[in-house]
């Protein structure tokens, strides 16, 4: 399952940043994340119908949804101006965001923030993905500058999310959750789609089946398919190891995109983006630590 995460979600900037040379990203958004959005919708029927669906999830949603759609926004967006590989890596921006609101946030995490391994990572992430997002062969400026704003947005963005659900969603089986979460997204991208989009969306009906494929596509793996899998992950393997996985993703995606759309990288920004990688492993060890030592605490 983790490995199918891994495998949607290298998918998905690769075939979003193929659809940025056909659709606007306000399209691109609410037709992907409408079509997603239908495929929860059953299961969140379903269980209002049973009974099983509580209302103040709708309120709890709220918050998580609203950094959901500007990450989703930004993400998309970035296609346009930069390439998949440098985008994938301006997203592991999360993890700095993460640690900053769970600081701010969760008073119980704050002596594991504190801990040396943990800022180690924090500082050795920070310097690789600055040394990524500056050491290209060309300086950034114009386009790919707003390109690689909208990408650390987006991971900023993404983080907040992350932090939004731990905190309003944690009573909610995850399923529901996510159901609802994207139910409010989708209508906000449509909304925007509708307001915004060339033709207001209307671009997508002149697709050939090719491009209509990519779009449908990406939209099940990253939005309905990856989220269900992502989540099984977690529960099998838990948040540690499979955010740890998922690090590779950078790599994946900046191969597959030199081979697709020719995107060159110099040998400084891998490395540096094996130094951001080093970081989110000390990150996200020192969380697996400190959820070792809760466990004995408890058992004790």
């Amino acid at each position: 399952m983790l490995l199918a995460t891994l495998g949607c979600w290298c998918a998905v900037p690769i075939l979003v940043r193929h659809l940025a040379g056909y659709v606007d990203h306000w399209t691109n958004n609410g037709w992907r994340y409408g079509a997603a959005a239908l495929v929860w919708l059953p299961g969140v029927l379903v269980a209002a119908g049973r009974g099983r669906l509580p209302r103040s999830i709708w309120r709890a949603a709220l918050v998580p949804a609203a950094a959901n759609t500007v990450a989703q926004v930004a993400f998309t967006s970035a296609h346009s101006h930069i390439d998949p590989g440098l985008l994938t890596f301006g997203l592991r921006m999360q993890l700095l965001a993460v640690a900053v609101g769970a600081y701010l946030l969760f008073p119980n995490e704050r002596a594991m923030i504190r801990s040396p391994r943990y800022l180690a990572g924090l500082a050795f992430l920070v310097t690789g993905i600055g040394g990524v997002l500056l050491q290209g062969e060309m300086p950034l400026a114009g386009s790919s500058g707003l390109g690689v704003a909208l990408a650390v947005g987006a991971g900023f963005g993404y983080g907040a999310y992350a932090l939004a659900v731990r905190r309003f969603m944690h009573p909610y089986p995850p399923v529901l959750a996510f159901g609802v979460i994207a139910l409010y997204t989708a209508s906000a991208l449509v909304a925007m789609m509708l307001a915004f989009g060339r033709n207001g969306g209307a671009d997508v009906l002149q697709l050939g089946g090719r491009e209509l494929a990519y779009m449908v596509v990406s939209s099940m793996l990253g939005i309905a398919i990856g989220h269900v899998l992502y989540y099984a992950s977690i529960d099998r393997l838990g948040v540690a190891a499979t955010t740890g996985v998922l690090q590779l993703q950078p790599f994946v995606v900046g191969g597959i995109s030199a081979v697709v759309f020719g995107e060159a990288m110099t040998r400084l920004q891998w490395g540096s983006g094996a130094v951001a990688v080093l970081g989110a492993g000390l990150v996200l060890s020192a969380q697996k630590r400190a959820e070792l030592s809760l466990r004995k605490a408890a058992r004790t």
